[in-house]
């Protein structure tokens, strides 16, 4: 059984209130290793480190704002973030970016709360943990004023074009790949862009509880998605990048400890 590590679980989620152990030990028994559980608000970050401080060693969390939830944000935000991500557990600035597909925070306020939030990850020398739709252009923008000073950057749950995808290489970026992959309408963009991101570049993660693969069966009736079908993924990323899965398994589990200097990384 292969060792692989979801870079992108959203524990917090209250869909997790009633079997948050039982979820976990399904995840390690298919494999999964290590888990960085998403910070989306101050709330959601502090709550995310409580929990990763529950199972040391296979859970880690980000400290960060995304950008729907950018219009709450204050002059005690980056100070509240920044107190969250000195805990040895959190590992990353994020999730934080830009979002013009949804637009629940003004475009204007979105950008000037993840040029903070990418400052205080330079300020504290941590990776950030990103996030961005239909906002390529001013993404890479306020990104590239940060990058020469950040330790190293995810495109978490890359759904973009391939020239998206192949700029963010270009910046030094990694790429974090979900279950979208396994949805024959919405992922058929991603199954045959997947081949050419580099190897090295490559994380995966399952979002969860979001983005259930659509081709999981049986489906479950809630149709929450769960670490458990990290393996899954995974495979399907594989099938994609015609690369023989142990390899695909081996390597972003290292990758994923080399970019959050988990423990086990070799330096």
């Amino acid at each position: 059984m292969s060792s692989l590590i979801d870079i992108g679980l959203n524990l917090t989620h209250d869909s997790f209130d009633k079997d948050r152990d039982e979820v976990l030990q399904r995840a390690t028994d298919a494999g999964m290793v290590a888990a960085i559980l998403t910070g989306s608000t101050v709330d959601c970050s502090r709550h995310a480190l409580d929990l990763a401080r529950t199972k040391p060693g296979l859970l880690f969390s980000t400290s960060g704002v995304h950008p729907h939830h950018a219009v709450d944000c204050d002059e005690s935000t980056i100070a509240s973030l920044r107190e969250i991500a000195s805990a040895p557990e959190v590992v990353a600035i994020g999730e934080c970016g830009l979002d013009f597909f949804r637009n629940y925070s003004p475009p204007e306020t979105q950008e000037k709360w993840f040029d903070a939030q990418l400052e205080l990850a330079v300020e504290l020398q941590m990776p950030v943990f990103l996030h961005e739709r239909d906002a390529h252009e001013p993404f890479a923008r306020i990104l590239q004023k940060h990058l020469a000073n950040l330790p190293n950057a995810v495109v978490h749950c890359f759904t973009g074009s391939r020239e998206a995808m192949e700029h963010y290489v270009s910046l030094g970026c990694h790429i974090g790949v979900t279950g979208w992959i396994c949805d024959e309408r919405r992922g058929s963009e991603l199954q045959q862009l997947v081949k050419h991101i580099p190897l090295d570049r490559l994380l995966i993660e399952t979002d969860a509880p979001y983005l259930l693969p659509r081709d999981i069966r049986p489906k479950p009736k809630d149709r929450r998605n769960e670490p458990v079908h990290l393996p899954h993924i995974a495979r399907r990323i594989a099938h994609y990048m015609d690369v023989d899965f142990e390899e695909l398994a081996a390597t972003t589990t290292a990758n994923a400890r080399s970019f959050f200097r988990l423990p086990g990384h070799r330096v």
